[in-house]
């Protein structure tokens, strides 16, 4: 991804959505242990970095990441630390050797304050659209059980915008996870192919002066608000 997104988190406006995916698109997440084993490093390096992670799925081939960090330009550093470190522990256990990994991660910057949640919707309906699972917080290993159950999984931070889904605990949950439930082809053209930011146009215009240069253009930008075709229940 170009530089200019990590140089300026423009007042805290971005997150990030990381994706990395296996060479070849084989499995490289086996088993729970292997799961688990990513998760702890997930957790680790989310406070070594002061980062804050409010969505993730970790897939059989591939895994997702929408966070916030203090420092952006220390993202490389903290993407590439994390795959070496499973590379070293996957050719440990399986006796693998070569690359593990399809190459350099993609990273997408998404605003904050309208893209966050919907973001954060496709990345947890990951297991449901590969058939994994019938409902997205039946899968074991992203952050929907955090908010549909209210378990914590080390790795999760709150997301700002979950309030808005109910005024107690249990509303926020009922609420979070009808929304879960529901399929959006925006989200999943916006989020799938990470090709450009995904924020509004005085965002884009802003990082396009900072960049200095045109951005990559996105064919086909949503048409409406996310934030407003949020169903939530009152408050």
């Amino acid at each position: 991804m170009p530089s200019y997104p990590r140089k300026h988190q423009l007042t805290g406006s971005l997150m990030y959505h990381a994706y990395n995916r296996s060479n070849g698109g084989a499995t490289i997440f086996h088993d729970d242990a292997d799961y688990r084993r990513f998760m702890d490093l997930v957790q680790r390096y989310s406070s070594s970095f002061s980062m804050k992670i409010y969505h993730w799925v970790i897939m059989p081939t591939h895994f997702h990441l929408l966070f916030e960090l203090t420092d952006p330009r220390r993202i490389s550093k903290l993407l590439a630390g994390l795959t070496v470190v499973y590379t070293r522990y996957h050719h440990a256990r399986y006796a693998t050797h070569g690359f593990l990994w399809q190459g350099r991660f993609k990273l997408q910057p998404v605003q904050k304050e309208r893209y966050l949640i919907a973001c954060g919707r496709y990345i947890e309906r990951n297991p449901v659209e590969a058939g994994l699972c019938a409902e997205a917080d039946e899968y074991s290993y992203s952050s929907a059980r955090f908010y549909t159950h209210g378990i914590a999984d080390g790795i999760t931070v709150e997301d700002p915008t979950y309030a808005n889904f109910g005024s107690s605990p249990v509303l926020r949950r009922e609420g979070y996870r009808n929304f879960l439930g529901e399929s959006d082809s925006e989200e999943k053209d916006l989020f799938g192919g990470m090709e450009a930011p995904a924020g509004n146009g005085a965002l884009i215009e802003r990082l396009k002066q900072i960049n200095g240069r045109p951005l990559p253009q996105w064919k086909g930008k949503p048409k409406r608000d996310f934030l407003a075709s949020i169903a939530c229940p009152p408050r």
